[in-house]
Protein backbone atom coordinates (compact mmCIF):
# COMPACT_ATOMS: atom_id res chain seq x y z
CA UNK A 1 0.00 0.00 0.00
CA UNK A 2 3.14 2.63 0.98
CA UNK A 3 4.58 1.67 -2.23
CA UNK A 4 1.37 2.45 -4.22
CA UNK A 5 1.16 5.85 -2.52
CA UNK A 6 4.70 6.58 -3.52
CA UNK A 7 4.29 5.84 -6.80
CA UNK A 8 1.32 7.65 -6.94
CA UNK A 9 2.53 10.97 -5.64
CA UNK A 10 5.93 10.30 -7.72
CA UNK A 11 3.77 10.60 -10.88
CA UNK A 12 2.23 13.89 -9.51
CA UNK A 13 5.38 15.25 -9.42
CA UNK A 14 6.87 14.02 -12.62
CA UNK A 15 3.29 14.74 -14.61
CA UNK A 16 3.37 18.25 -13.17
CA UNK A 17 7.44 18.85 -13.18
CA UNK A 18 7.98 20.06 -10.38
CA UNK A 19 10.96 18.02 -9.92
CA UNK A 20 12.38 19.57 -13.56
CA UNK A 21 11.24 22.96 -12.49
CA UNK A 22 13.07 22.93 -9.14
CA UNK A 23 16.30 22.06 -11.42
CA UNK A 24 16.04 24.70 -13.69
CA UNK A 25 14.61 27.53 -10.55
CA UNK A 26 16.12 31.16 -11.95
CA UNK A 27 16.76 33.92 -9.76
CA UNK A 28 13.77 35.39 -11.38
CA UNK A 29 11.60 32.29 -10.12
CA UNK A 30 13.38 32.66 -6.40
CA UNK A 31 12.23 36.07 -6.31
CA UNK A 32 8.94 35.95 -7.37
CA UNK A 33 8.55 32.83 -4.51
CA UNK A 34 10.17 34.92 -1.96
CA UNK A 35 7.63 37.79 -3.03
CA UNK A 36 4.83 35.44 -2.47
CA UNK A 37 5.72 34.43 0.76
CA UNK A 38 6.26 37.83 2.14
CA UNK A 39 3.40 39.01 0.90
CA UNK A 40 1.49 36.17 2.77
CA UNK A 41 3.35 36.81 5.80
CA UNK A 42 2.37 40.69 5.63
CA UNK A 43 -1.30 40.01 5.46
CA UNK A 44 -0.91 36.78 8.00
CA UNK A 45 0.72 39.56 10.76
CA UNK A 46 -1.64 42.33 9.50
CA UNK A 47 -4.64 40.90 9.14
CA UNK A 48 -5.03 37.43 11.11
CA UNK A 49 -2.17 37.67 14.22
CA UNK A 50 -3.71 38.24 17.77
CA UNK A 51 -7.47 38.29 16.20
CA UNK A 52 -9.80 35.79 16.83
CA UNK A 53 -9.74 34.03 13.47
CA UNK A 54 -5.52 33.18 14.33
CA UNK A 55 -6.13 29.61 15.38
CA UNK A 56 -9.54 28.95 12.82
CA UNK A 57 -6.81 30.19 9.82
CA UNK A 58 -4.42 27.56 11.38
CA UNK A 59 -6.70 24.97 12.15
CA UNK A 60 -7.91 25.22 8.28
CA UNK A 61 -4.54 25.10 6.72
CA UNK A 62 -3.73 22.07 8.74
CA UNK A 63 -6.93 20.28 7.48
CA UNK A 64 -6.58 21.20 3.66
CA UNK A 65 -2.74 19.84 3.80
CA UNK A 66 -4.20 16.88 5.26
CA UNK A 67 -7.45 16.60 2.80
CA UNK A 68 -5.42 17.35 -0.16
CA UNK A 69 -2.93 14.52 1.10
CA UNK A 70 -5.72 12.37 1.74
CA UNK A 71 -7.67 12.96 -1.25
CA UNK A 72 -4.12 12.15 -3.22
CA UNK A 73 -3.76 8.41 -1.27
CA UNK A 74 -7.49 7.45 -2.22
CA UNK A 75 -6.83 8.00 -5.75
CA UNK A 76 -3.61 6.41 -5.54
CA UNK A 77 -5.86 3.59 -3.54
CA UNK A 78 -7.74 3.19 -6.70
CA UNK A 79 -10.83 4.81 -4.78
CA UNK A 80 -11.57 6.92 -7.73
CA UNK A 81 -15.07 8.26 -6.53
CA UNK A 82 -14.15 8.97 -2.63
CA UNK A 83 -10.59 10.91 -4.05
CA UNK A 84 -12.86 12.79 -6.27
CA UNK A 85 -15.25 13.83 -3.60
CA UNK A 86 -12.55 14.50 -1.26
CA UNK A 87 -11.27 17.18 -3.67
CA UNK A 88 -14.44 19.03 -4.61
CA UNK A 89 -15.05 19.44 -0.76
CA UNK A 90 -11.95 20.85 -1.08
CA UNK A 91 -12.54 22.92 -3.59
CA UNK A 92 -15.76 24.32 -1.94
CA UNK A 93 -13.64 25.07 1.50
CA UNK A 94 -11.53 27.24 -0.89
CA UNK A 95 -13.86 29.00 -2.09
CA UNK A 96 -15.88 28.92 1.53
CA UNK A 97 -12.83 31.00 3.15
CA UNK A 98 -14.30 33.91 1.26
CA UNK A 99 -17.27 34.28 3.61
CA UNK A 100 -15.43 32.61 7.12
CA UNK A 101 -12.62 35.52 6.66
CA UNK A 102 -15.32 38.28 5.11
CA UNK A 103 -14.50 41.16 8.37
CA UNK A 104 -10.91 40.40 7.68
CA UNK A 105 -11.56 40.67 3.97
CA UNK A 106 -13.21 43.55 4.64
CA UNK A 107 -10.31 45.47 6.85
CA UNK A 108 -7.74 44.84 4.18
CA UNK A 109 -9.90 45.87 1.45
CA UNK A 110 -10.58 49.46 4.12
CA UNK A 111 -6.47 49.23 4.62
CA UNK A 112 -5.44 49.41 1.18
CA UNK A 113 -8.10 52.17 0.39
CA UNK A 114 -6.17 54.75 2.55
CA UNK A 115 -4.59 57.49 0.82
CA UNK A 116 -1.27 57.30 3.29
CA UNK A 117 -0.82 52.90 2.28
CA UNK A 118 1.66 52.73 0.81
CA UNK A 119 3.81 55.34 2.45
CA UNK A 120 3.10 53.68 5.96
CA UNK A 121 3.66 49.95 4.84
CA UNK A 122 6.43 50.11 1.57
CA UNK A 123 8.28 53.42 1.84
CA UNK A 124 9.28 53.90 5.38
CA UNK A 125 8.50 57.11 5.82
CA UNK A 126 8.61 58.38 9.35
CA UNK A 127 4.51 59.12 9.22
CA UNK A 128 3.82 56.92 11.09
CA UNK A 129 6.40 58.76 13.87
CA UNK A 130 4.93 62.14 13.21
CA UNK A 131 1.58 60.88 13.58
CA UNK A 132 2.10 59.61 16.88
CA UNK A 133 3.62 62.83 17.85
CA UNK A 134 1.12 65.01 17.18
CA UNK A 135 -1.45 62.46 19.07
CA UNK A 136 0.33 62.79 22.00
CA UNK A 137 0.62 66.55 21.71
CA UNK A 138 -3.10 66.66 21.12
CA UNK A 139 -3.61 64.64 24.37
CA UNK A 140 -1.45 66.29 26.92
CA UNK A 141 -2.76 69.72 25.77
CA UNK A 142 -6.30 68.59 26.00
CA UNK A 143 -5.68 67.42 29.36
CA UNK A 144 -3.86 70.20 30.56
CA UNK A 145 -6.88 72.37 29.18
CA UNK A 146 -9.01 70.68 30.99
CA UNK A 147 -7.41 70.81 34.20
CA UNK A 148 -6.42 74.24 34.40
CA UNK A 149 -10.18 75.27 33.71
CA UNK A 150 -11.25 73.24 36.44
CA UNK A 151 -8.30 73.88 39.05
CA UNK A 152 -7.32 70.56 38.81
CA UNK A 153 -3.45 70.03 39.82
CA UNK A 154 -0.96 68.10 37.30
CA UNK A 155 2.49 67.52 36.81
CA UNK A 156 3.86 65.87 34.10
CA UNK A 157 7.40 65.14 33.67
CA UNK A 158 9.03 64.67 29.74
CA UNK A 159 11.85 62.77 29.78
CA UNK A 160 14.46 62.89 26.97
CA UNK A 161 16.58 60.37 28.29
CA UNK A 162 15.25 56.84 29.85
CA UNK A 163 16.02 57.56 33.24
CA UNK A 164 14.16 55.13 35.83
CA UNK A 165 16.15 56.24 39.20
CA UNK A 166 13.20 59.10 38.65
CA UNK A 167 10.27 56.03 39.56
CA UNK A 168 12.22 53.19 40.53
CA UNK A 169 11.94 53.76 44.00
CA UNK A 170 8.83 55.40 44.87
CA UNK A 171 5.99 55.31 41.84
CA UNK A 172 3.72 52.53 39.88
CA UNK A 173 4.42 51.59 36.91
CA UNK A 174 1.95 52.02 33.85
CA UNK A 175 3.70 51.61 30.41
CA UNK A 176 0.34 52.71 29.06
CA UNK A 177 -0.43 54.54 25.67
CA UNK A 178 -0.77 58.51 26.13
CA UNK A 179 -4.41 59.87 26.14
CA UNK A 180 -6.24 62.50 27.21
CA UNK A 181 -8.75 60.67 29.58
CA UNK A 182 -6.02 58.52 31.59
CA UNK A 183 -3.85 61.46 32.59
CA UNK A 184 -7.23 63.10 33.95
CA UNK A 185 -7.61 60.01 35.54
CA UNK A 186 -4.88 59.95 37.29
CA UNK A 187 -4.41 63.33 38.13
CA UNK A 188 -8.49 63.13 39.79
CA UNK A 189 -8.85 64.18 43.41
CA UNK A 190 -7.88 61.93 46.08
CA UNK A 191 -6.70 59.14 43.94
CA UNK A 192 -3.92 57.44 45.05
CA UNK A 193 -1.80 58.53 42.22
CA UNK A 194 -3.18 62.33 41.89
CA UNK A 195 -0.50 64.14 44.25
CA UNK A 196 2.73 62.09 42.65
CA UNK A 197 4.13 63.36 38.89
CA UNK A 198 3.47 61.45 35.54
CA UNK A 199 6.20 60.27 34.14
CA UNK A 200 6.22 60.18 29.95
CA UNK A 201 9.31 58.96 27.74
CA UNK A 202 8.72 57.80 23.76
CA UNK A 203 5.27 58.56 23.75
CA UNK A 204 4.29 56.38 26.53
CA UNK A 205 3.14 56.76 30.25
CA UNK A 206 5.57 55.05 32.17
CA UNK A 207 4.99 55.83 35.78
CA UNK A 208 2.85 57.92 37.90
CA UNK A 209 2.83 58.39 41.59
CA UNK A 210 6.13 59.61 41.47
CA UNK A 211 8.18 62.01 43.93
CA UNK A 212 10.31 64.13 42.39
CA UNK A 213 13.15 66.12 43.91
CA UNK A 214 12.37 69.78 45.15
CA UNK A 215 14.33 72.96 44.23
CA UNK A 216 16.99 74.10 46.29
CA UNK A 217 17.21 77.44 45.97
CA UNK A 218 16.54 79.51 49.11
CA UNK A 219 15.51 82.70 46.76
CA UNK A 220 12.64 80.97 45.40
CA UNK A 221 9.20 82.83 45.79
CA UNK A 222 7.09 81.80 48.85
CA UNK A 223 3.86 81.57 45.43
CA UNK A 224 4.69 78.68 44.44
CA UNK A 225 3.85 75.50 45.72
CA UNK A 226 5.44 72.23 45.93
CA UNK A 227 4.21 71.10 42.49
CA UNK A 228 5.98 73.71 41.10
CA UNK A 229 9.05 73.64 43.48
CA UNK A 230 8.91 69.81 41.85
CA UNK A 231 8.61 70.69 38.86
CA UNK A 232 11.67 73.39 38.70
CA UNK A 233 14.32 70.64 41.22
CA UNK A 234 13.60 67.85 38.51
CA UNK A 235 14.18 69.91 35.48
CA UNK A 236 17.34 70.94 37.34
CA UNK A 237 18.98 67.88 38.03
CA UNK A 238 18.47 66.51 34.51
CA UNK A 239 17.21 67.42 30.71
CA UNK A 240 13.73 66.35 31.26
CA UNK A 241 10.62 69.17 30.67
CA UNK A 242 8.44 69.39 33.39
CA UNK A 243 4.57 70.61 32.72
CA UNK A 244 3.02 71.94 35.69
CA UNK A 245 -0.94 73.03 36.60
CA UNK A 246 -1.79 74.90 39.64
CA UNK A 247 -4.23 73.84 41.79
CA UNK A 248 -5.02 77.04 43.29
CA UNK A 249 -5.27 79.66 40.20
CA UNK A 250 -5.28 76.97 37.23
CA UNK A 251 -2.30 78.34 35.94
CA UNK A 252 -0.13 76.30 33.19
CA UNK A 253 3.74 76.17 33.44
CA UNK A 254 6.56 74.71 31.80
CA UNK A 255 10.16 74.24 33.49
CA UNK A 256 13.27 73.88 31.55
CA UNK A 257 16.74 74.21 33.53
CA UNK A 258 15.16 75.38 36.24
CA UNK A 259 13.33 78.17 34.34
CA UNK A 260 9.80 78.50 34.94
CA UNK A 261 7.36 80.04 32.07
CA UNK A 262 3.69 80.31 32.47
CA UNK A 263 1.46 80.20 29.40
CA UNK A 264 -1.59 82.58 29.36
CA UNK A 265 -3.05 80.62 26.58
CA UNK A 266 -3.32 76.81 25.74
CA UNK A 267 -2.29 77.58 21.78
CA UNK A 268 1.48 78.71 22.64
CA UNK A 269 1.51 76.34 25.16
CA UNK A 270 1.00 73.54 22.62
CA UNK A 271 3.03 75.13 19.98
CA UNK A 272 6.16 74.85 22.49
CA UNK A 273 5.42 71.41 23.35
CA UNK A 274 5.28 70.68 20.05
CA UNK A 275 8.71 72.11 20.15
CA UNK A 276 9.94 70.35 22.87
CA UNK A 277 8.75 66.83 21.71
CA UNK A 278 10.74 67.52 18.31
CA UNK A 279 13.45 67.33 20.63
CA UNK A 280 14.47 71.10 19.75
CA UNK A 281 17.12 72.21 21.77
CA UNK A 282 16.90 76.08 23.88
CA UNK A 283 18.75 77.36 21.64
CA UNK A 284 16.41 76.69 18.77
CA UNK A 285 13.28 77.33 20.07
CA UNK A 286 11.91 80.57 19.01
CA UNK A 287 12.58 83.73 21.09
CA UNK A 288 9.71 84.46 22.61
CA UNK A 289 9.65 81.49 24.78
CA UNK A 290 12.78 83.15 26.68
CA UNK A 291 11.18 86.70 26.52
CA UNK A 292 8.00 85.34 28.95
CA UNK A 293 10.40 82.98 31.10
CA UNK A 294 9.82 83.56 34.61
CA UNK A 295 12.92 83.44 37.26
CA UNK A 296 11.36 82.73 39.81
CA UNK A 297 13.43 84.99 42.39
CA UNK A 298 12.03 86.71 45.75
CA UNK A 299 10.39 89.51 45.03
CA UNK A 300 12.07 92.49 47.06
Amino acid sequence: MLDTILKFYGNFFDKTELATSAVNLTVKDAVQVLIVILIAVYLYVKFIKNTQSEKLVRGILLFIISAWIFSGALIALEFQILGQIAQYLLTGLLLSLVIVFQPELRRLMVHLGQTKFVAKNFLWFKTSANEQKTNVVKEITEAVKYCSRVKRGALIVIQKNQDQSFYNDVGTIINADISAELILTIFFPNTPLHDGAMVINNNKILAAGVLLPLTEDPKLSWRYGTRHRAAIGASEVSDSTCIVVSEETGDISIAIDGILRKYEDITTFKEDLEKILSNETAEKMENAFFANLIKLRKKD
